[in-house]
């Protein structure tokens, strides 16, 4: 079975993350076009490492612009590993625009968001050289793995 994901962080082409999506050992994903969310949603770049996130706020921040890649469940699965790491990203299907059509796409939020992250400039298209000065860290180090600073605690 393949799925519509769509990526707007560190997953897209030419980010740090990128490389996942190119490894066919996790299973196939192949780049079908550029889309932008059909809601707002704000985007935010949180936490000690820098991640770009989606927040569950439809309607707040901005149309997001992104990538949209069809996958199979291997890769799906391999995806759900890396954005639900310590649960803190839910997979959400999102309504995106591209080439005049909508396309139903899977799309990792964070889930239980500290309300002050809404208070945060919101990006359109992220990039971790963008002019927003916040280089992704990668997850591989240590303090990536706490996210008391963007999440509720349960």
């Amino acid at each position: 079975m393949t799925h519509n994901v769509f990526v707007f962080g560190t997953l897209k082409r030419g980010q740090p993350n990128f490389y996942l999506l190119e490894d066919t050992s996790n299973g196939l994903a192949v780049y079908q076009a550029e889309g932008a969310t059909e809601e707002k949603f704000p985007v935010v770049i949180a936490s000690r490492c820098n991640i770009p996130f989606m927040l569950p706020v439809a309607g707040k921040g901005k149309n997001v612009v992104g990538e949209i890649y069809k996958v199979d469940d291997s890769m799906l699965n391999r995806l759900d590993i890396l954005e639900r790491k310590a649960e803190i990203l839910d997979r959400r299907e999102i309504n995106v625009i591209s080439n005049g059509r909508t396309i139903i796409c899977w799309c990792y939020h964070l889930v239980n968001h500290k309300k002050e992250l809404q208070e945060l400039p919101t990006i359109d298209n992220y990039d971790t050289n963008g002019s927003h000065g916040l280089p992704y860290i990668p997850n591989s180090l240590e303090i990536c793995d706490d996210f008391s600073d963007v999440q509720i605690p349960k």
